[in-house]
Parts: structure tokens; C-alpha cells; sequence
């Protein structure tokens, strides 16, 4: 399945292959190119876990790299579990699909491009249906009609998980394209074998660390780290792996 070529406007589905591939640092780094191509940007959280340690959450880490317009996060658990298991096991109210649907498109009415971050992969519970049945990141992209994008590892493993991920996706006909959370600062044989296979997905690729910068430097440099598609000048993969190569 081929990303789409345009760019990606209103709700956008930010997801992974698994738990800490980077959808945070990714999403921050949508959020920084699309706002300096000019956009109003927005990001959602639907459900953010392990709140009891009082670390900051993604919204307050995608606020710190790249400031968005708006950033909200719809329900919060204490527990480092899946949302709907976070819920279950705080006995609070585990989040309803449609009203997670409503507020996002609330925020798509006043914002061009709304990035949505997941909690750990494509099909985790993220909570309950009015039927009281569980629903996931791919219900939320189907109800919202909305594109998504897959963060993936770079190393030894991400080809299947990456795979799997894209066909879930296809057999619900949501659009999607790949960007790797973190790339090496000193890539190995099967980075590279691995990038030749992603690249007909690929929408960008981080470097490893990314997350760790100054917000000013993340800022200008997020937008070397995408392509067109997600609002960056990422446009040569060759000369982007003679670069850093």
C-alpha cells in the first residue's frame, strides 16, 4: 500500500508498530513542519496512561518541542496499561468512541490538520463503544474517515511489524505511510536493509535522539525529517543516505 501524495489535512491518525517506536517525538515533528508551512495544528491525545508517576505526558512533551495551536488529552489513567485496562483497573470511566469522535472534530473545525497520537499499537483498547464493546486506534480512523501514520523501528524485527500494521490498515481502507521513530546515528547493515524495503511507505525518518533537543533546533530541523506529504522538504532518500551515511 502506497502513502497518499497529497497533503494531509484535518484528523490524522498518529500510530506505531508498538509501544515506545516514538509516535510522541513524531507527531511534535509533524506538528513543527506543518505549522512552518503555515498551518493551524492541533493534537489530540485520547487516552494517556501512567499519570501516577507525575511525569509529563505526550501533550506536555509535544508542547515543549513544537507548541502546537491546541493540545488536549481526552482521558487520563494512572496506570501504565492500555487505556481501556488503565480504566478498568483505576475503576474510572473508561472513553466512549463517539465522544472521543466529537471532540476531535470539534478541534478539525478550528485547526487545518489535527495529529490524534494512539496509545501503543493499531489495535490496542482504547475503550468502550455505547454497546459497552471495546473499540481501537483503527475504529477511531475508520469513524473519523482519517488517514493514519505508522511510526516503525529501524532495526532487526520492524519489517513484519510494519507489514501487519499496513494490512490492518488497508482492510479498512484507511491510507497510510510509514516514518521511522529513530534512526541510528550509526546505522548497520540491517537499518539499511530495512529502510529499502520501507521506502515505498516511507514519509520520513527521525534521527535517534530527536526528542532530547532543544526546542528551537527540533523545530527548524523537523522539517529536513519528512517528505512533501507531511509538510517537510525531505525529498531525495538517496541524498538524504549520502548525508548522514
Amino acid at each position: 500500500m502506497r502513502p497518499m501524495t497529497d497533503q494531509w489535512r484535518g484528523p490524522v491518525l498518529v500510530t506505531g508498530t508498538d509501544t515506545e517506536v516514538g509516535k510522541t517525538v513524531v507527531t511534535a515533528a509533524i506538528t513543527a513542519a506543518a505549522q512552518a508551512a503555515g498551518l493551524r495544528v492541533a493534537v489530540v491525545k485520547p487516552g494517556q496512561t501512567g499519570t501516577a508517576t507525575g511525569e509529563p505526558g505526550d501533550i506536555e512533551a509535544i508542547t515543549r518541542l513544537a507548541a502546537p495551536m491546541t493540545g488536549r488529552t481526552l482521558a487520563a489513567f494512572p496506570d501504565p496499561l492500555a487505556p481501556l485496562a488503565a480504566a478498568r483497573v483505576a475503576e474510572l470511566p473508561p472513553l466512549e468512541l463517539y465522544n472521543a469522535v466529537d471532540a476531535i472534530r470539534e478541534e478539525a473545525e478550528k485547526h487545518d490538520l489535527v495529529l490524534v497520537e494512539g496509545a501503543g499499537g493499531l489495535l490496542v483498547p482504547m475503550g468502550v463503544r455505547p454497546s459497552g464493546e471495546p473499540w481501537t486506534v483503527a475504529d477511531l480512523a475508520v469513524s473519523l474517515g482519517a488517514p493514519a501514520v505508522v511510526v516503525a523501528r529501524a532495526g532487526l524485527g520492524t519489517l513484519n511489524h510494519t507489514a501487519l500494521t499496513l494490512e490492518a490498515l488497508d482492510r479498512r481502507a484507511v491510507p497510510a505511510g510509514v516514518v521511522v521513530g529513530a534512526w541510528p546515528a550509526e546505522p548497520e547493515l540491517v537499518h539499511w536493509a530495512n529502510l529499502s524495503d520501507l521506502l515505498p511507505n516511507l514519509l520520513g525518518a527521525l534521527p535517534a535522539g530527536a526528542g532530547a533537543m532543544d526546542p528551537g533546533v527540533f523545530r527548524r530541523s523537523a522539517p529536513g525529517w519528512l517528505t512533501p506529504a507531511l509538510y517537510g522538504v525531505l525529498d531525495d532518500w538517496r541524498a538524504w543516505a549520502d548525508e548522514i551515511s
